[in-house]
């Protein structure tokens, strides 16, 4: 490599202050409602706790009870009807009542997509994609 080439130094901020007033306009004019922007972050956060992400994971493509779910993930079975009370009133999963047990799954298969997309995203920068 060139000696006298330095790498070009990228900032997170404009070093002239002047808008491009078009493309500001397009991009407004794309983003959505404050209210739908609020309840996507809310969404988001469900994601932010490992033990969320390992019960979903689990139960993606099985129907596993509490103490099946317990098991799989290391948490004790009142961690796990914590954290799938919280799931299940954000519609992330939906519980069926079996006899006397209680099977969780996925609400639906976008869920599982988001999740993958997730994992996609995390290997990609391990460079594991």
């Amino acid at each position: 490599m060139n000696e006298n080439i330095k790498p070009l130094e990228i900032r997170d901020e404009c070093q002239i202050t002047q808008t491009h007033e078009e493309k500001v306009a397009r991009a407004k004019s794309l983003l959505p409602d404050d209210d739908v922007l609020f309840e996507l972050s809310e969404f988001f956060k469900l994601f932010g706790d490992s033990t969320r992400i390992k019960i979903l994971e689990a139960i993606n493509g099985s129907e596993l009870c509490v103490c099946d779910i317990s098991e799989v993930v290391g948490v004790s079975s009142s961690g796990v009807s914590h954290q799938l009370r919280v799931l299940r009133q954000n519609r992330l999963v939906k519980a069926t009542r079996v006899g006397k047990e209680t099977y969780y799954t996925l609400d639906d298969d976008h869920i599982g997509d988001i999740i993958k997309i997730g994992f996609n995203h995390i290997n990609e920068r391990r460079g594991l994609a």
